[in-house]
């Protein structure tokens, strides 16, 4: 099934957008406003501030570290089942949180199973709409990445409610039935292209036809083998050329067909040498894209990002109570004003990078110098206004995550984002299940969070400035300069071969 132009850039593809953007706000409302449960979770588990902090850490950080694997997911399934049975993840976590005796419990249905399910519904919505868009794939991913941030704007506020109305238990277990709505917004997202599983069974059930067609000539019923158009030389071959792996069902057909043992033996060893081939073929690939330097420096970018700016969205809160700012959390809680915030910040900063004259990855590594600012400005801040105030701006360059999958593409094309979005997202990932706990072990030494945010602040500069540092123009003259010697011209049709 080829992707045809027409449908790109409008039509069905609007359809899309919103279904995303309502599945983000449902899987990531509670995840991304969890800085209203943490002082819950303090006061009923009386656990430290580090070990608390791992359940909003690994609720961000699993999904995005298992990015591959969730990228993979999607490719060989469709985004259409992944999300469903991400809602059967989410809510089934998200209820199973209500029953949690300790922190441990917590961990793993909150952070492991809520986050994992988050990451297949971020990988499902980030690729469709992808395939949907082309010219305008920075406005509708800029959409699409606001429904988190309108989620963790509009739950923070609700779980407030819900937790006074009906206690944490009952806040749960409401917010863990609302995510089942995950699978209303799935049927919504019609593939474009036929994922690999499907591909593989019809090319399974096309190849057994022909080799019943071909085994069983002389039967009297030929009619119906004449007549058929479905086995036409013509289409068999393009379902071959549409198979990517060989299905276990269909090695199991070739064998029961062989007569002899060794001929068994013999397809036997031919799948297992295509399966090396797909297996090595896909490692080159990832050594390939990791030897772009803009991509690996995009890379440690992200990791640094994530390891200083999400843990204010965890500690926000808790540092306005101990610095005895606020006396509980408010109407607004500064959650919620970093997240509308986020959500402004997503859709100014899509809107900015489909400009043509403006960089992607310079925006970004600006973005990134500004909430570094506004992290090393936090310990210094002795008022509340003070703190909404720079929650907004932190929230604002936080969106910049609507860009990521934009610059992935520019640098890699759009035939590997996949992949590579799913190499980045796995390095972001790791960097916000480390901050959180960071910060929190520096609260526990020191009593205080100034420390932690200071070098929260100082890794988010560090990787603005590797950004910089290793994407400057001056690296693709040395290259090309240093390639130029090496190449030797034989005749004309060379010198316009190479050009090409």
């Amino acid at each position: 099934m080829a992707q045809s132009t027409k449908v790109l850039d409008g039509g069905w593809g609007w359809a899309i957008v919103v279904a995303s953007f309502m599945a983000q706000l449902l899987a990531y409302g509670s995840p991304q406003s969890v800085g209203v449960l943490y002082p819950e979770w303090l006061h009923a588990f009386q656990e430290g501030k580090g070990m608390t902090a791992w359940v909003g850490s690994l609720v961000a950080g699993v999904g995005l570290i298992a990015s591959p694997v969730c990228s993979a997911c999607v490719d060989n399934f469709g985004a259409r089942p992944v999300t469903i049975f991400s809602g059967v993840m989410v809510a089934g976590g998200l209820m199973l949180s209500a029953f949690a005796p300790n922190v441990q419990f917590l961990i793993f249905s909150y952070g492991i199973v809520v986050g994992l399910g988050c990451g297949l519904v971020y990988a499902a919505t980030l690729t469709i709409t992808c395939q949907y868009f082309d010219k305008r794939r920075g406005l509708a991913l800029g959409i699409v990445t606001t429904g988190t941030s309108v989620g963790a704007f509009i739950y923070a506020t609700a779980q407030n409610e819900l937790i006074v109305l009906f206690g944490l238990d009952g806040c749960l277990l409401i917010i863990g039935a609302v995510a089942l709505n995950l699978m209303a917004c799935a049927g919504f997202m019609r593939p474009l292209n036929m994922p690999g599983y499907y591909l593989k069974q019809k090319a399974a059930l096309e190849r057994n036809t022909e080799e019943q067609l071909f085994e069983k000539p002389q039967l009297d019923d030929l009619k119906i083998t004449t007549g058929s158009s479905a086995t036409t030389p013509e289409k068999t071959l393009m379902v071959k050329e549409l198979l990517i792996t060989i299905d276990g069902k269909d090695l199991a057909f070739q064998t029961e067909k062989k007569k002899g043992s060794s001929m068994a033996g013999l397809a036997i060893m031919k799948v297992i040498k295509k399966k090396q081939q797909a297996y090595s073929k896909y490692m080159h690939s990832m050594y390939e894209i990791l030897q772009d330097q803009a991509m690996v420096a995009f890379c440690i970018a992200v990791f640094l990002f994530s390891l200083g700016a999400f843990p204010p969205v965890l500690f926000i809160e808790d540092v306005a109570q101990s610095e005895g700012l606020i006396e509980e959390v408010s109407v607004i809680p500064l959650v919620s004003i970093g997240a509308i915030a986020t959500c402004v910040g997503k859709l100014v900063l899509g809107m900015l990078v489909d400009i043509r004259w403006i960089n992607g990855i310079y925006l970004y590594g600006f973005t990134m110098f500004a909430g570094g600012v506004s992290l090393l400005l936090i310990p210094i801040t002795k008022s509340y206004l003070g703190l909404q105030i720079l929650s907004a701006i932190l929230g604002f360059f936080s969106g910049n995550w609507s860009l990521t999958s934009y610059i992935t593409t520019k640098i890699v094309g759009l035939d590997r984002l996949t992949q590579a979005h799913g190499i980045l997202m796995f390095f972001g990932g790791f960097g916000i299940m480390l901050g959180p706990p960071v910060v929190g072990w520096f609260f526990d030494w020191t009593q205080s969070y100034d420390l932690a945010f200071y070098f929260s602040g100082t890794c988010v500069e560090l990787g603005a400035f590797i950004l910089f540092l290793l994407t400057l123009p001056c690296w693709n003259r040395k290259n090309s300069e240093k390639d130029r010697p090496d190449v030797h011209y034989t005749s004309n049709c060379d010198k316009v071969a190479s050009v090409a």
